[in-house]
């Protein structure tokens, strides 16, 4: 005997509010301004949506009262007659804090609608790894009483964090700042409210997918600054995972026998990849900022330098290899620190591409200095924040 099949309406299946179709249909109009690459006019926005011309004036005029776009014209247009008064993005209203951690400084960084930064500080990390957050803290307040003398709002903060995330707020393992478990969002909400803490390669090529798009789509961005990491970039969408952990390429092994990492493993990249590692052989004491110390070094000829980048650049090589031959992407980023050692690295890391992707022969890798470079991260965490506004308005238009 067959069993009955029970048929289970999709989650979908209800009725639609005219509340709830206000808002997807604002929400749509919005997004189609947003990704606009000129200004747009009232009647593209219509035949972009498919929404009719009334509809699209009442929501112009609500993004407008609300701060959120003005008119900026004119809008392009083929034709001949009256031109079309286009619409853009705002300069002023909603704009995203983003905090970051440094091997050498703090950083903290608004942007505003239109992705532009409209502040950028730094400060020296704190030796010790407890005052890290109050520093932070204090930057944060700063860089929100900047962004009000511009007439700006900041609606969210992002911190950027060396390391894997749960929650959007605890960072699990941040050897380096001596952090296990440590509830960063919570630290940060008394002085900054809401706080969403992100891991920091992958906000690294957020920013940097902002930046290059749409000539970016698919992509992988390294950086080292602490830990190696990977932001991976798939048909121009973060690539998460199932738990946010992805992109933790310092730990993918390159030797079977190679030395313990901090992790427990043995060969991992970050032994012959990190900038501490390929800083070592000439300056065993840690340098304040290793990057800039290897580039002088390696500049000078120093004999040792230029081997520990060779060695990293090969390490470099081996692993993306593995990684590209897994996702198929186009091109490698070299960012953060990485940026300022892409003269020193990218022989290295091509020629183990060419080596070892499978694909290289007939569809090489691109690989080249990241646009952003060190700047990535926290722009990448600013761009997060106002990036739920740019997704739905109406939380802001709610507020304003």
């Amino acid at each position: 005997m067959t069993r009955p099949v029970h048929r289970v309406a999709p989650a979908t299946d209800t009725p639609v509010r005219q509340e709830s179709l206000r808002a997807h249909n604002l929400s749509l109009t919005f997004r189609q301004i947003v990704g606009a690459p000129a200004p747009i006019s009232r009647i593209e926005l219509a035949v972009a949506t498919g929404l009719t011309r009334p509809t699209i004036t009442r929501i112009v005029d609500e993004l407008l009262a609300g701060g959120l776009i003005v008119e900026a014209g004119p809008a392009r247009s083929g034709n001949s007659g009256r031109p079309r008064v286009g619409l853009s993005l705002a300069p002023t209203g909603p704009a995203g804090l983003g905090l970051d951690i440094r091997v050498d400084a703090l950083s903290a960084c608004v942007v505003d609608l239109t992705g532009t930064v409209r502040h950028l500080a730094f400060a020296p990390r704190p030796p010790a790894a407890a005052d890290t957050l109050a520093r932070l803290a204090d930057m944060g307040r700063a860089a929100m009483a900047a962004a009000a003398a511009e007439k700006l709002t900041v609606v969210g903060t992002t911190l950027a964090a060396p390391g894997p995330v749960e929650n959007a707020g605890v960072v699990r393992f941040a050897p380096v700042l001596g952090w296990r478990d440590v509830d960063a969002a919570a630290a940060l909400r008394h002085a900054l409210g809401e706080v969403m803490v992100d891991n920091d390669a992958g906000l690294a090529a957020l920013g940097e997918l902002y930046a290059s798009a749409p000539a970016l789509r698919n992509f992988v961005c390294v950086s080292g600054e602490f830990d190696i990491g990977a932001g991976i970039v798939l048909e121009g969408a973060l690539l998460r995972g199932a738990r946010g952990w992805s992109g933790s390429l310092g730990h993918v092994a390159v030797t079977a026998d190679g030395p313990v990492c901090a992790c427990g493993a043995t060969g991992c990249l970050q032994h012959y990849a990190g900038l501490q590692q390929i800083l070592a052989p000439a300056a065993p004491a840690a340098a304040p900022a290793p990057a800039v110390a290897i580039d002088i070094l390696a500049s000078s000829g120093d004999r040792d330098t230029l081997a520990a980048l060779d060695r990293a650049g090969t390490a470099l090589g081996v692993a993306l290899s593995a990684l590209i031959n897994i996702i198929d992407v186009d091109t490698v980023l070299l960012g953060g620190s990485y940026s300022l050692l892409a003269s020193w690295l990218t022989e290295g890391v091509e020629r183990e591409l060419n080596r070892r992707v499978l694909t290289a022969s007939w569809a090489p890798v691109s690989v080249r200095p990241a646009p952003l470079g060190p700047d990535a991260a926290v722009i990448g965490a600013a761009l997060s924040a106002i990036d739920r506004v740019r997704q739905d308005p109406n939380s802001w238009l709610a507020r304003a």
